[in-house]
């Protein structure tokens, strides 16, 4: 994939580091999440090896076999070696970003408080160049689903065809229920779903903490190509996050401040039911279409001949789960149609457990209410909406996952978001509470004396005194 070349190049810059040994010792000291990732690293890669030939024959195994999948008896295949290198990357690029983070944060109880300022500031620099990349992601998701899109109603066909670099049958010139499927740069339209309603998380997520226009309008595209879609994956996430994000603005009119954002989208979202309702009742024929594509992506999509081939993956891949008591059958080894089912079947429970782990790290801040509510515009109000925006998009994107995914690996992004919500909440954490320990001190003007050194010297009042700040 594109991607392994920059995070080749960023893995590279870290490696030639001068100071490299300190900078991981002191990432594994301030960072326990560090240990998590590390472990889950050697479990997957070693176990990747070591289980499809330890159980070799004892279950079934699906794997492409002349562009098909086919199910086989379990056996070492190039998959396990592929696809640790893919998730082994993913943790490199956690632990570079950490590094980079760490580098640029605040200074150590040694350092003078200005240049630990200057410190906060080169690590905010590096989370708003991080949140520009998210955004760029998103807009890039966005931007090549409209022109997919307009090519095939155009009759262009798939323009995007010379940029895909998949070895296997490609279906991006299809129609389902008389909608053309969306693709963008993805393989499937599922794959393109999944992109697009990670980056609808996130940039929905960011306006409601910024009200951004940048955000806005790329939330109202990636909500249009996502219902465009015709992916079972895309509408199925999108109920979810409608549900998530009703509930938000529902906790926030019970603690009786209505953010200004929710009553936005709420308002948008009655227009838009009122106006369907009254075209509904004019003309019973307006949405037909939209009907049959509801009934064949979601209501029928179980008994099609593709869903009970999925459930049939699934339920294979839970009984190799049983057969290896629980160890899994390696990294790589097979495929399912939930990436859940999946990490448990070829990670086991202990690959799971510690993949659980880093979920919960992502989905838990600790220290949430302590940060406040800064100021629009603020640099800790940026963060705040950086942080909510990558939590959102990476809890997303395993959601879209867990619905129609067929790997363990649970991709580069969730490894970038574990990095970035580390950067944001340790930032967060150092504007609440300085880490240097001194007393905050007052700028000295020339010819005045310091504060510690001025006494009140007023006569009848005894010994003197320190004089009381006005």
């Amino acid at each position: 994939m594109i991607y392994v070349a920059f995070e080749m190049i960023l893995i590279i810059s870290i490696l030639v580091r001068r100071r490299l040994p300190d900078e991981l010792a002191r990432i594994f000291h301030e960072c326990p999440t560090a240990w998590a990732v590390l472990a889950l690293l050697i479990y997957a890669s070693g176990s990747a090896i070591i289980l499809p030939r330890l159980f070799a024959g004892m279950t079934g195994a699906f794997v492409p076999v002349d562009g098909l999948v086919s199910e086989v008896p379990l056996a070492p295949v190039s998959g396990n070696i592929a696809q640790s290198g893919y998730f082994v990357l993913g943790g490199f690029i956690f632990f570079s970003l950490t590094l980079l983070l760490l580098a640029r944060s605040g200074a150590t109880q040694a350092k003078i408080i200005p240049h630990a300022q200057e410190r906060n500031n080169d690590e905010y620099l590096l989370l708003r160049a991080i949140g520009k990349g998210f955004f760029f992601w998103t807009w890039l998701n966005a931007a090549t689903g409209v022109l997919d899109l307009a090519s095939k109603l155009a009759g262009g066909g798939d323009v995007l065809l010379p940029l895909r670099t998949a070895g296997y049958a490609l279906l991006t010139e299809t129609e389902h229920a008389g909608f053309w499927r969306i693709t963008g740069l993805h393989p499937e339209a599922s794959a393109f779903g999944a992109a697009a309603l990670a980056g609808l998380a996130f940039s929905f997520t960011y306006w409601r903490a910024t009200r951004s226009g940048n955000a806005l309008i790329l939330a109202i595209a990636l909500l249009s190509l996502t219902l465009l879609s015709t992916s079972s994956t895309a509408y199925a996430g999108l109920a979810v996050l409608v549900m998530v994000a009703f509930l938000a603005a529902i906790r926030s009119l019970l603690r009786g401040r209505l953010l200004h954002t929710d009553a936005t989208w709420l308002g948008a979202v009655l227009i838009a039911v009122t106006v369907i309702l009254a075209l509904v009742l004019i003309n019973d024929e307006a949405f037909a279409k939209v009907e049959t594509l509801l009934r064949a992506t979601i209501l029928e999509k179980s008994n099609s001949s593709s869903g009970i081939e999925r459930a049939y993956w699934n339920q294979r891949s839970l009984d190799s789960f049983f057969t290896t008591s629980t160890f899994g059958i390696g990294l790589g080894s097979s495929r399912a149609s939930s990436w859940a089912i999946a990490a448990l079947s070829q990670l086991g429970l202990i690959g799971s457990m510690l993949l659980g782990f880093l979920m919960v790290t992502i989905a838990w801040s600790p220290h949430r209410g302590e940060w406040g509510n800064p100021p629009l515009g603020s640099e800790p109000r940026n963060v705040i909406a950086l942080h909510d925006g990558v939590r959102a998009a990476a809890l997303t994107s395993l959601l879209a996952a867990t619905i129609g995914g067929g790997a363990a690996d649970p991709g580069v992004l969730f490894f970038i978001s574990l990095a970035t919500l580390y950067g944001c909440r340790r930032y967060l954490q150092r504007q609440r509470r300085p880490s240097t320990g001194l007393p905050p001190t007052e700028p000295i003007r020339k010819g005045s004396v310091p504060q510690e050194n001025r006494y009140d010297s007023r006569p009848g009042e005894g010994p003197l005194q320190p004089a009381t700040a006005g």
